[in-house]
């Protein structure tokens, strides 16, 4: 570890160099790993400030966060001025930077038919043990823009409310919809109720120039498409 006697050197910040007010006012790219950690650790100790406690830490694992992220907090509360609480906030913020490298960008797919919509919603509402109800927004192409949950409810029925429906369509830019909500209790021969209730969205749609597809009713294996048997 790199000795404390070898200074880095104590300077007054001004305030466009300061993280914080860095961050605020030229974003976030425009700060160096140590001014980022800074923020993390939000003070310096008795000799430093929190930028170069951020330097000397950095230094000791060879400038890389590759490294860094591997430390133990043991290392890491060794640091004069790295308590705890700061030790805890760089691990957390590095384990979540590491989650956000491994997680794949969801890409979604062109719907070419209810089969497609329904292998893109099934992960989301299969085996739950209340209805909530979706839909997918999709491009002039049919390419899935989003998924959007409209509303959850209970184990019987959840409330659809077409002004929410259609502001978040409008606001992405939705050249179509397809509805979906799941049925708890498998059976997923829609209602009289559901078969209303589309008719209405399927109207408004049509004076909103967004059209509505297919709405879907979808149990843990099974789907039912108003489309396909030309309900809609």
């Amino acid at each position: 570890m790199v000795k404390y006697e070898q200074k880095i050197g104590i300077k007054s910040l001004a305030p466009a160099d300061r993280p914080r007010e860095k961050l605020i006012l030229n974003g976030r790219r425009h700060l160096s790993d140590a001014e980022l950690i800074a923020i993390l650790i939000s003070s310096g100790n008795q000799t430093e400030t929190s930028v170069e406690v951020s330097q000397r830490i950095l230094l000791n694992y060879g400038n890389d966060l590759d490294l860094l992220a591997k430390a133990s907090f043991q290392e890491l509360i060794l640091f004069k001025g790295i308590g705890e609480a700061k030790a805890l906030s760089i691990i957390a913020a590095l384990e979540l930077g590491r989650r956000r490298k491994e997680k794949p960008h969801e890409e979604f797919p062109q719907i070419h038919s209810s089969n497609d919509a329904f292998d893109l919603l099934r992960p989301v509402m299969a085996d739950l043990d209340h209805e909530e109800f979706w839909m997918l927004i999709l491009n002039k192409a049919n390419f899935v823009i989003c998924k959007h949950m409209i509303s959850k409810g209970g184990q019987a029925s959840t409330t659809v409310d077409p002004k929410i429906i259609f502001e978040k369509a409008i606001a992405m830019k939705a050249a179509y919809l397809i509805l979906a909500h799941n049925h708890p209790s498998g059976n997923c021969k829609p209602s009289k109720e559901d078969i209303e209730v589309t008719k209405k969205l399927v109207e408004a749609g049509l004076l909103l120039d967004t059209p509505v597809l297919d709405h879907l009713i979808i149990t843990n294996k099974k789907f039912y498409s108003m489309a396909d048997e030309e309900i809609i």
